[in-house]
């Protein structure tokens, strides 16, 4: 075997696990907003979106 063998096996090896990276990136991103879609439509509203009343300190 020759290194190529071995470097062409690395640089396959790591472009499958960035890909599958990336995919589980935007698979768990969209669970995400659609988690946040769901408490929102449930009237649960995140904090930060929320506006601080006249004479309070956010």
């Amino acid at each position: 075997m020759s290194h190529a063998f071995y470097i062409s096996l690395s640089y396959g090896l790591t472009g499958l696990i960035v890909i599958a990276m990336i995919g589980w990136v935007m698979l768990d991103g969209r669970a995400r907003s659609r988690e946040l879609k769901e408490l929102e439509a449930s009237g649960i509203r995140r904090r930060a979106s929320a506006k601080p009343k006249t004479g309070e300190t956010a």
